[in-house]
């Protein structure tokens, strides 16, 4: 035992007597004289106490130990590899025609207004990225369900008609695609510009963005009024969406 029992302590003597009762205890003999003896009875607390201190500190000492062998291989030595982060997708333009565009029917009936379905997009150069999300011809597809902040900007680059500029109006809409035959539209920003008689482009970019319950299996995707569009800046027009944890 590591206990210190001082000399000069009162309770010393009879604390050392109370040890030797203790070493010449037989099996199945009596314990009344331990039992009433004032000196063996605190050392028995302090015995008991001390075995406490012991036990939590050895239960600490296995919790944390435990924890790390979930954390980390141990038949193998090394850190176990990290979950696949948050569902998430940024999405820039590749250049696209309107004759690309004529089958913009495999994307449902689109309204009058947003009737050309953007096919194209980046999802891994510099500008772009793909996480648990999944893209393909102009659709992301949600994987994982959830609360998501779905977003877009385009930038319409609109030629001018001859000494007079024209003045189309300029719309952009996000639509969704369910387990349902037609797409839902979800988003929708219009634009109407009067832009300079001497400018050879009228310019202008629509940014719209909101957040929605999707299930997995869910499309959304982007459609425009016009494919007049801006395809040379990554940074300009862009698609995307990533999952909040609300």
């Amino acid at each position: 035992f590591p206990f210190q029992l001082k000399a000069q302590a009162p309770a010393s003597t009879e604390e050392l007597r109370c040890l030797q009762v203790i070493n010449q205890q037989q099996e199945g003999s009596s314990l009344e004289e331990l039992i009433t003896n004032q000196s063996c009875l605190k050392l028995a607390n302090t015995i008991k106490a001390y075995v406490a201190t012991v036990t939590e500190n050895i239960m600490r000492r296995s919790v944390v130990q435990g924890a790390r062998r979930s954390y980390f291989n141990t038949s193998e030595g090394q850190v176990r590899p990290k979950t696949a982060g948050k569902p998430s997708a940024h999405l820039t333009l590749r250049p696209q025609s309107l004759a690309q565009d004529g089958d913009s029917k495999r994307f449902g009936n689109l309204s009058q207004s947003c009737r050309h379905a953007i096919a194209r997009w980046e999802d891994s150069t510099i500008h772009s990225h793909l996480q648990n999300i999944t893209y393909r011809d102009g659709r992301l597809r949600v994987n994982q369900g959830g609360k998501y902040y779905v977003y877009s900007q385009i930038y319409f680059r609109y030629p001018s008609d001859g000494a007079r500029v024209s003045v189309p109006q300029l719309v952009q809409c996000i639509n969704w695609k369910t387990s349902y035959s037609q797409p839902i539209l979800l988003l929708k920003g219009v634009g109407t510009k009067c832009w300079a008689p001497e400018a050879d482009y009228g310019l202008h970019a629509l940014y719209q963005g909101g957040l929605f319950e999707l299930k997995a299996g869910d499309e959304l995707f982007v459609s425009v009024s016009s494919l007049a569009i801006d395809y040379t800046d990554a940074a300009a027009s862009y698609f995307g969406a990533f999952r909040l944890d609300l």
